[in-house]
């Protein structure tokens, strides 16, 4: 060896033919320890991966909302020349964050049966009228015309959504509808089970 140089590595030769055989042992076990340990990690991820499934499963499962068109007061919503999305503004339950009360509309987080509730709440004699809607689309609508005092509609339906499908309710043009401090008109809904 040069100057400067050192050696890290006992010479093979050196070493008496016991030890090698012994080094030559141990570094079997620690190679199947390394192994192991490989595999443990592996199987350690998937048991991760398994965990934040159901962890996230569970979570999306916890969907339920259940909201009033106004926080208190009253007001009366409508006529209107075409029909109008209502935004729901008391909200009581938002299990999940399905639900916007911003804009009034709910969007499917996973594919599955949900269940939904609509009531209309109608006064002055002026017909109530709301519609459920999905994508656009009208399904149910709760309606009530009374000419005299206060009278409220009701509908419920369940409904297969694919993930982002989207459900709301309009009051439909030429209608009213009437909440206040008791919450008559209500949108509510609840994932029933995911497919």
């Amino acid at each position: 060896m040069g100057a400067g140089q050192t050696t890290t590595a006992v010479e093979s030769s050196s070493v008496p033919r016991s030890i090698q055989d012994e080094l030559a042992e141990q570094r079997k076990v620690l190679d199947k320890l390394l192994n192991l340990i490989q595999a443990q990690n592996a199987e350690l991820k998937s048991l991760k991966k398994q965990v934040e499934f159901l962890t996230r499963d569970r979570t999306v499962r916890q969907v339920a909302f259940s909201a009033a068109l106004l926080e208190s007061g009253e007001q009366f919503f409508g006529p209107y020349n075409t029909d109008k999305t209502l935004v729901f503004k008391h909200v009581t339950i938002n299990s999940g964050n399905a639900y916007n009360k911003i804009t009034g509309i709910f969007t499917a987080p996973v594919r599955g049966v949900y269940h939904f509730e609509i009531f209309a709440h109608c006064s002055r004699g002026l017909p109530a009228e709301a519609y459920l809607m999905k994508n656009g689309r009208g399904i149910f609508m709760a309606h009530e015309s009374s000419t005299s005092g206060s009278t409220t509609a009701g509908n419920a339906v369940s409904l297969l959504l694919e993930a982002e499908d989207v459900v709301y309710v309009v009051l439909t043009a030429n209608n009213t509808l009437k909440d206040n401090e008791h919450h008559h008109t209500t949108f509510s809904g609840h994932l029933l089970f995911t497919m």
